[in-house]
């Protein structure tokens, strides 16, 4: 395994992290048990960056890798990344997003209860609260660090203007956002600016819930499974998204890869500064990824990629519109 520094400011983390959101519901049931295995062989192979969120099964999550460190890891190999300030119902749907201060020094509470630890690694706000600034949010955040409770502050989904304004509260560590290959909006401002702050970058989606792992097949998503309604995965979206993963599938074959394993390559290739995050829900899935970071890509191979897969080929946002209306990523993206 490979270790770079998240940020500036930052831990030491290694160079893929592990999401945890898939192991409570989002993409339909998993395997609780499973799910623990999973964790496990991810600390055991080297990756300490585990990234949740408290509202990721309404805490089902966070009692899952508290459970996990409890039985069979111990607490300092791992790296917690927790976002906060999602709200939920009882039916499991989305209310809105809170980050007040006394709102999230509630949620940090029950955090820390669940996963059974007296500090989160890194914290940060979900998205935007458009009700709250963001010095607010920051500065209570920095507050919990000089209490011991955080060691960092962490941003997800905001845009520039957002990032220097919180980065002048308190040091930002990392940037979470969604980037791949069919999902390359940072290029276009954001990048830049964590790059000038001395900002790390944690990527999720680097698989697109999936979509271009090479192992989805349309009409999988069942009842409960977050791509049934995503505008990717959608009448002909998806059948345009899936023609290129076949371009994509030509170039992995070449190189005697996975078509994952090219796709979480290509991320980790676009700077040491990001880290990809991978949602393997098992061991399999865990194994090929691990297997992507012995994946060298040369110039040629990149541009064979971006062949298959030019910027802004993919068919449909990356969610509903109602959900891109509140990512301050996607305002203006600079």
């Amino acid at each position: 395994m490979q270790y770079h520094q998240l940020g500036a400011t930052g831990p030491r983390v290694s160079a893929l992290g592990l999401g945890a959101m898939g192991m409570s519901g989002m993409y339909g049931p998993s395997d609780r048990a499973e799910s623990i295995a999973t964790l496990h062989a991810a600390l055991d192979a080297g990756i300490t960056l585990i990234d949740t969120g408290d509202f990721y099964g309404s805490g089902h999550n966070e009692m899952l890798i508290g459970e996990a460190l409890r039985t069979g890891a111990k607490r300092d190999a791992a790296i917690l990344s927790v976002k906060f300030g999602g709200l939920r119902d009882p039916a499991g749907g989305w209310t809105g997003i809170d980050t007040r201060p006394a709102a999230m020094k509630n949620f940090l509470a029950y955090s820390l209860r669940r996963l059974g630890v007296d500090h989160v690694d890194i914290y940060r706000p979900a998205r935007l609260d458009p009700a709250v600034p963001i010095e607010d949010t920051v500065g209570a955040i920095a507050e919990m660090v000089q209490a011991g409770y955080v060691r960092h502050i962490g941003l997800s989904e905001v845009g520039s203007e957002t990032i220097r304004r919180a980065a002048a509260v308190h040091p930002i560590v990392d940037l979470q956002i969604e980037y791949s290959l069919v999902s390359r909006g940072i290029e276009d401002g954001i990048l830049a600016t964590c790059r000038e702050l001395g900002i790390g970058i944690t990527a999720y989606g680097v698989l697109s819930r999936g979509l271009i792992s090479g192992h989805w097949q349309k009409g999988n998503a069942g009842a409960g499974d977050f791509r049934s309604h995503s505008p990717r995965f959608q009448d002909s979206n998806v059948d345009r998204n899936l023609a290129l993963v076949e371009a994509l599938r030509a170039v992995a074959a070449a190189k005697g890869v996975t078509v994952a394993q090219i796709a979480i390559a290509w991320v980790a290739a676009q700077g040491r500064d990001i880290v990809p995050l991978v949602g393997s829900r098992r061991r399999d899935q865990l194994a090929e990824a691990l297997g992507a970071l012995d994946v060298a890509l040369a110039p040629d191979d990149l541009a064979r990629i971006e062949q298959a897969v030019p910027k802004g080929a993919a068919a449909g946002d990356r969610y509903a519109a109602v959900q891109m209306a509140h990512l301050d990523s996607e305002r203006g993206r600079c």
